[in-house]
């Protein structure tokens, strides 16, 4: 399930094709954001992208574009390579379509050389530029040594090739998503839509070779802020990522220049407040409002067992309408104990609580429910401290609910020593399940299967 609303997808004539785009909040400022492979109508299903970009919705008017090539808009021919002309074409449309006289341009990997280009020739229509882990020029050249060798980059084209749309490439390229196998699969999904293996290889075999911006920084005129993750410094420096991030931000009078906390390729996929704050202040002089809250909840995961060998069981239009009544009769249990659904994984869901007896009386329900649609789940509990952030949670406590279910029996509902505790007296009551050792999480834990009252 999508953690907000997804805007909705509108199309402009640009040049000889297609573009689409979105646009999302009422702030004061325009802000164009864009990071190159995407697909506008997709990304909103991973759910920490959505939430980077509600986000920065909550200090702007956000416009999002797919450029040709890529997403939602026109494809183009295997073996053409979209220009940046042909990239200004497209956001100059979409800016002219929203009624965007100028806007800042967030640019970040492979969009961040188009996006210089774009300030260079077209100042009036530019506030601010923000430049996110990207680079003037990737490929070395005898005035430049510090970019990628012809073999740095064959070898990350055949890594494109081999990973693009697979959950193991998206955990290569996003380290911190490591243990959200959701968001892997979504983003897996998404930049299947965005683009085949063999264009995405293509283009950026052309991007890392070719593209070269670096005679625009001296006439970028905007006010410019260049950023950078730490450990992607840390990780790529065999190949320059240092030194091309700070010619960058020498290059363009009075840039400013931050390192920042982050592993992934782009920012969401991490701990992106302290991006999300250099942006704010950066294009409005204030740091925004706090986008997270800490809270004390009882998280719920459940999954429905052996649900890959029903479907191929069933087929997928049967599989698909159970999985449909599924779904519906989660959704009313949760409402009746008065919990809060956050999302679905797949075949399960992720609820939270604010106590946790109720926690257990709704998985001891939804078991019931899926017994009666001839399914069988299981559930896992944990009360802990979250990270609430916009619509989605976040924290230790997640990631122990979730280790605990996929310990869980068939129809069991499990749940951590903390969660035991805080219901003595409730008349519940519990079976011990002895003392466990959960993927990725420090310590020991004592499990226990809970009889609900």
């Amino acid at each position: 399930m999508r953690g907000v609303e997804v805007p909705e997808t509108s199309y402009v004539t640009a040049g000889d094709g297609q573009v689409a785009y979105q646009v999302l909040g009422d702030g004061p400022i325009d802000v164009v954001f864009s990071h190159g492979f995407c697909h506008i109508d997709l990304h909103w299903d991973v759910v920490s992208e959505a939430s980077f970009m509600r986000a920065l919705a909550s200090f702007s008017r956000l416009i999002l574009f797919d450029r040709r090539g890529s997403g939602a808009s026109d494809p183009v021919s295997h073996g053409h390579f979209p220009t940046w002309e042909e990239w200004n074409v497209d956001l100059l449309a979409v800016l002219d379509a929203v009624g965007s006289r100028s806007a800042a341009i967030y640019a970040e990997a492979e969009a961040g050389p188009r996006a210089m280009m774009f300030a260079a020739a077209h100042p009036e229509r530019v506030d601010a530029l923000v430049l996110s882990n990207t680079a003037a020029r990737y490929a070395r050249a005898p005035d430049y040594p510090i970019g990628f060798s012809p073999a740095d980059i064959e070898a990350f084209v055949e890594m494109v090739q081999s990973a693009w749309g697979t959950t193991e490439g998206m955990t290569e390229w996003w380290p911190g998503l490591s243990g959200q196998p959701a968001e892997l699969v979504a983003l897996a999904r998404l930049t299947r839509a965005a683009a085949t293996p063999r264009m995405a290889a293509a283009q950026y075999r052309h991007i890392f070779s070719e593209l070269d911006a670096r005679g625009a920084l001296p006439l970028i005129a905007a006010p410019t802020l260049v950023l950078v993750n730490e450990s992607q410094l840390q990780r790529d420096q065999s190949t320059g990522a240092p030194e091309r991030a700070r010619y960058l931000a020498s290059s363009i009078a009075g840039a400013r220049y931050l390192e920042l906390p982050g592993d992934g390729a782009l920012a969401f996929a991490g701990d992106y407040a302290p991006t999300l704050d250099a942006v704010a202040e950066f294009l409005t002089g204030e740091r925004p409002a706090s986008m997270a809250e800490r809270i004390l909840t009882t998280v719920v995961f459940t999954d429905i067992v052996s649900s890959t060998e029903r479907a191929v069981a069933m087929g997928d239009q049967r599989w698909r309408g159970l999985l449909d009544a599924h779904d519906r009769a989660v959704r009313e249990v949760i409402r009746h104990h008065r919990g809060r659904e956050i999302k679905t994984t797949g075949d399960g869901f992720l609820a939270c609580f604010d106590g946790p007896a109720r926690a257990i009386d709704c998985a001891a329900d939804i078991t019931r429910a899926a017994r009666d649609l001839d399914l069988s789940v299981t559930a896992g509990l944990h009360t802990g401290e979250c990270e609430r952030r916009g619509d989605d949670i976040a924290g230790l406590a997640v990631h122990v609910a979730a280790r605990i279910a996929a310990l869980a029996a068939p129809e069991e509902v499990l749940v951590s020593r903390t969660v035991a505790d805080l219901v003595i007296g409730s008349g519940i009551t519990f079976e011990d399940r002895g003392v466990h050792t959960l993927k990725g999480v420090p310590g020991t834990w004592q499990l226990y299967a809970a009889n609900p009252r």
